[in-house]
């Protein structure tokens, strides 16, 4: 059995949670996508976490976590993750590697970092952390697979090639100085150490695993909206964020994948650029910034604010219908607590008339939305353990968030801990 837990949104919609509370009964886990450009955020018995790289598995003992092919493997950020659990008790994970996933580079870093510079005003709020320039270089096929840093004359002659046009553009168009050949391959020779015990045929790994019966979790980094294809392009991550993916990065069939868990905030929140319709300002943002998730809205990888606003259910509905979702995980409901009423948007108006399907990047950007207002429940819901012990009005919240997005939410996180989950069985679940 295939499980994946994939965001609805712009990302930070609390997957890192929901992963860690399913890899108790997951055999493997398996990071699909993306790289440290983005965190799960994860509190459990070992204390607070923020997971960039390392699948959500890896405070579970039993499970084995993969890092698939379709990751942006920065190999230092991995192992000082490795280190910091460790360090706080955290018994050592059972990793596995992907030979065909790909290195994050120094120099992707630098020019990602570069190119945001060069770009000033235009730039498009990337974290710096060398995702573009990476997956860049994996479709112009320059960049390295893991499996090629134990041939030490495939890297020499590869790096003939490449480095010649990457130091074109740093003497001419970012005038920034040029890349040494040998310091880059002192670089991936001690990348290669530190990844030798881990690197495997992963997709032959989870093949057998799902002839055994192992139960597999895929986990997703950002959300639909920061999807390639079907994002706010071109604001959006440099890899495909959808449930669909994850088959492609485990080499697995699409077939295995069973159930779809999309996540959502039960109110909205992002980091970056791009339209974001249900955005909210000044104060009435502050306050909901500072109460919302564990500490507030903050990066996990920046540190920077998050852009909060409202539930979004036009955002939301496209976002579970381009995952396939089966479940939808309502999450962080309980920050909402000190509001008497709860605006939602339930349609955008672009060029005068509305809609409730959600359009491409140049009319999303005219949107305005068309709110609906219910009311608060002005109380305190961390603790409760049954749907029917909360609030009238909150319930009534979740039910009408599902009648518009038309997708069973069958999960409540109604706090930060692992614990902290309403189980519901949705009139949608079929």
């Amino acid at each position: 059995m295939v499980k994946a837990v994939v965001g609805a949104n712009w990302g930070d919609e609390g997957k890192g949670k929901i992963t860690d509370m399913l890899a108790q009964d997951a055999d493997v886990v398996v990071r699909f996508q993306g790289g440290a450009n983005a965190g799960h955020t994860i509190k459990n018995k070992y204390g607070k976490f923020a997971l960039h790289t390392l699948p959500s598995g890896v405070f579970s003992e039993n499970t084995v976590n993969v890092i698939g092919s379709g990751v942006a493997l920065n190999v230092p950020r991995l192992f000082e993750e490795i280190k910091d659990i460790t360090s706080k008790g955290v018994p050592m994970p059972k990793i596995m590697i992907s030979d065909r996933c790909q290195v994050v580079m120094p120099y992707h870093i630098l020019f990602d970092q570069y190119e945001e510079e060069r770009l000033a005003g235009a730039a498009f709020g990337s974290t710096k952390s060398g995702i573009a320039p990476f997956y860049s270089d994996k479709f112009a096929k320059i960049g390295f697979q893991v499996n090629e840093l134990f041939d030490d004359e495939l890297i020499k002659g590869k790096l003939d090639r490449v480095l010649v046009q990457k130091n074109v553009l740093l003497e001419h168009l970012y005038h920034k100085p040029l890349i040494s050949e040998e310091e880059i391959i002192k670089t991936l020779a001690e990348y290669r150490d530190m990844v030798a015990p881990y690197v495997a045929d992963t997709s032959s790994f989870l093949e057998q695993a799902l002839r055994d019966g192992k139960t597999v979790l895929m986990e997703g980094q950002l959300g639909t909206l920061k999807d390639a294809d079907h994002g706010i392009y071109p604001m959006v991550t440099s890899s495909n964020t959808i449930a669909a993916y994850s088959a492609v990065s485990a080499g697995i069939p699409p077939y295995e994948i069973g159930q779809i868990i999309t996540v959502c905030k039960a109110y909205s929140s992002a980091v970056g650029g791009g339209a974001f319709v249900s955005e909210i300002f000044g104060d009435e943002a502050d306050e909901l910034r500072n109460r919302g998730g564990d500490g507030g809205e903050y990066g996990a990888t920046t540190g920077r604010p998050r852009r909060v606003g409202w539930f979004d259910c036009v955002a939301s509905k496209y976002g579970c219908r381009i995952q396939g979702t089966t479940d939808v995980a309502f999450t962080v409901l309980d920050v909402l607590g000190y509001l008497d009423e709860i605006p939602v948007c339930v349609a955008y108006e672009i060029d005068g008339k509305e809609t409730t399907d959600f359009p491409v990047t140049r009319l999303l950007e005219k949107a305005k939305p068309v709110l609906k207002t219910l009311p608060g429940w002005k109380s305190d819901i961390r603790g409760i353990t049954k749907y029917e012990d909360l609030p009238e009005n909150c319930r009534k919240y979740i039910e009408f968030a599902e009648e518009q997005i038309g997708y069973p939410i069958t999960m409540i996180s109604n706090g930060p801990a692992r614990e902290d989950i309403i189980m519901r069985k949705s009139p949608l679940k079929k």
